[in-house]
């Protein structure tokens, strides 16, 4: 084959690919669709590190009161304290120990002498307001996760009559460029609501999932106490 026709080629091939690269569109990151999104995608990122924050601190406030083995060897002296009679050593041991169980159990010691039924609606209360302790602004992640959504759908409402807008503005000079600016921030914000949404809803529904766990692990442990007062002494 003639060289200069192979060198005539491989011209022709790095012109097209210089052209292909020349007219081909930009990578856009998520911080760009972030940006080019408005101010509501401000108000959801905002609220997604809301949930974030309340996720992280509800978490490791009910993993504490998740102490397992802990509440086992409690409980274990709690009973031992109770067969030797000595219940003031149990009732001390209650009130030192800083955790929901802990409370529930001495708020029990302290209705000791009157019948067993108050005793036990002394401590399904106590439970109670431990419960409503542990599910401190775990709404508002819930309040997130569906206001995500509506948001990124004003966004989208928005950026619509943003389009409309400029297209009545443009007359019979209607240009998809002149479009694309409020329909890009239109869709921008729908995904942006959307993410917002899934993820606290999924941050919600941990949280529930262990709190859950809290008020089975301590409905048990107040039964447990309630069997040690039947107990014959």
């Amino acid at each position: 084959m003639n060289p200069l026709l192979l060198i005539q080629s491989d011209s022709a091939v790095q012109t097209a690919a210089d052209v292909i690269n020349s007219t081909a569109p930009e990578r856009i990151t998520l911080w760009d669709m972030a940006l080019n999104g408005g101010w509501i995608m401000l108000i959801l990122a905002l609220l997604l590190v809301l949930a974030v924050y309340i996720f992280i601190e509800r978490y490791l406030t009910l993993n504490g009161a998740l102490k397992g083995e802990a509440d086992n060897q409690f409980m274990n002296t709690i009973r031992q304290y109770v067969h030797e009679g000595n219940v003031d050593a149990a009732r001390d041991l209650s009130r030192q120990t800083d955790s929901p169980l802990g409370r529930m159990i001495a708020k029990g010691f302290s209705r000791l002498g009157r019948p067993l039924p108050d005793i036990q609606a002394a401590i399904e209360n106590e439970g109670k307001l431990e419960v409503a302790n542990l599910e401190k602004r775990v709404s508002l992640v819930a309040t997130v996760s569906s206001l995500g959504p509506m948001l990124g759908f004003l966004g989208t409402v928005t950026g619509m009559i943003t389009a409309f807008q400029d297209m009545a503005h443009a007359g019979n000079n209607i240009d998809i460029q002149l479009l694309a600016t409020g329909i890009y921030q239109a869709m921008v914000t729908t995904v942006g609501g959307l993410i917002v949404g899934i993820i606290a809803y999924f941050l919600y529904n941990l949280l529930v999932t262990r709190i859950n766990k809290v008020v089975f692990d301590l409905e048990v442990r107040a039964n447990e106490f309630m069997d040690l007062l039947h107990e014959p002494a």
